[in-house]
């Protein structure tokens, strides 16, 4: 068995943070069924460009490998019916709707404890439950901005500058996954359930971390620095060889040294004005124009070479392309191959989160609705009669697809 079979986490989930929280969940072996809604014709994630034909695309595929879906509409009587029976047998209601919306659609753990007293009910909004902005939409874009990302991204003569990923999404969708674990633990060992308010905007003011700390408490202001250099370690940054860049990283005293003794220049380990990291730190300008000229004479397979092989920590700067075939994402088994009938054989990323062996076959993301006569005659144990009553209702919208 995966570590988390025998969960079920019913989610009302869109786009990227929140089907990307139930996608690790999903790899570990959670039953995640997602409820889509009819009148959009389900996850807007089906329809985004480029790369999107009919009902799915390759964003959709890539957020939605091992789940099932089902298209409901929970504000019609019938809808609500079902939804309720899934309440019933499942461990969590998850969702990440708009902050306010929760609890206006009736799906807060107060709206859902009498039905079941143990149902987790974590819901992941741009900006929380409460709060001046709870109402308001949020995005990664938005949150980047907001929380001070943009601030400290890029060049100092530059713009501010998003970074490369939607990284407030995808790590708000870690946050939530954990919680959603914390939370189905709690509330098996006691029988009670909770609500879990977790947010983007909580996500990338808490990533500020260490900067933060500096911040308020002793007045530090974070600012970009040139060449994606660390804010306090010298040297700690991108730079550029013959060829292009690479990045060296000197964290411990160590590391250091055998640097200075691999570019040839053993005495700068132990100069006065190199010989400490606040010396480093406070000699900046001086050690890294010698090793800007230094650095600049070979290339980037060369230097990263040599450093390797003396334990010195460094990287070429890599395309996504040169990434995704590295032989240590290959060796790793970090990608995952699932066929899909509209896109063919689809290659993505695995979940970071290894428990375990790693060797189960993934499903392809569940097609528009293709799992809603399971769901409610396996799951639910709903009869023919009861299926074809709410066939003919509007539980699952005016139309099928």
């Amino acid at each position: 068995m995966k570590p988390l079979e025998g969960i079920r986490i019913i989610s009302l989930e869109q786009y990227g943070a929140g089907p990307f929280a139930t996608l690790h969940l999903a790899d570990l072996g959670a039953e995640v069924i997602k409820i889509e809604d009819p009148s959009v014709r389900g996850d807007v994630g089906r329809h985004v460009p480029p790369y999107a034909e009919g009902d799915t695309s390759l964003f959709f595929e890539t957020f939605n490998r091992n789940k099932k879906s089902m298209l409901l509409d929970i504000a019609t009587p019938e809808g609500r019916e079902v939804f309720n029976d899934l309440v019933r047998v499942s461990d969590v209601v998850f969702s990440n709707l708009r902050g306010d919306v929760p609890a206006k659609i009736g799906i807060t753990y107060n709206d859902l404890k009498s039905i079941n007293p143990a149902i987790v009910c974590a819901s992941l909004s741009g900006y929380g439950m409460v709060g001046p902005r709870a109402k308001d939409p949020g995005y990664d874009y938005m949150l980047q901005a907001l929380g001070g990302w943009m601030s400290i991204t890029g060049e100092p003569d530059g713009a501010p500058t998003k970074t490369g990923l939607s990284l407030v999404d995808f790590s708000g969708g870690l946050v939530a996954s954990g919680a959603i674990l914390a939370g189905v633990i709690a509330a098996r060992r006691d029988g009670v359930g909770m609500d879990c308010d977790l947010s983007l905007y909580d996500t990338a003011i808490g990533m500020l971390s260490y900067l933060a700390t500096w911040h308020m408490s002793a007045g530090h202001e974070p600012l970009r620095t040139k060449n994606s250099a660390h804010p306090s370690i010298v040297p700690f940054q991108a730079f550029a060889a013959s060829d292009g860049w690479f990045v060296v990283g000197c964290a411990k005293e160590k590391f250091w040294q055998r640097l200075a003794e691999e570019i040839g220049m053993p005495e700068l380990a132990t100069d006065p004005r190199f010989d400490s990291f606040g010396q480093r730190f406070a000699n900046s300008e001086e050690l890294l124009a010698i090793l800007d000229e230094v650095f600049a004479t070979r290339t980037v397979a060369e230097w990263v070479t040599q450093l390797r092989e003396a334990s010195v920590p460094c990287g070429a700067v890599q395309t996504v392309g040169e990434a995704l075939t590295d032989s240590h994402t290959i060796e790793r088994g970090l990608i995952v191959e699932t066929s899909t009938p509209a896109l063919g054989d689809v290659r993505s990323v695995a979940s970071a989160m290894r428990v375990g062996t790693r060797d189960e076959p993934h499903r392809r993301a569940p097609l528009l609705d293709e799992h809603r006569v399971d769901v409610l005659t396996t799951l639910l144990g709903y009869d023919t009669d009861k299926v074809q009553q709410l066939n003919e209702s509007a539980a699952f919208g005016t139309t099928t697809p």
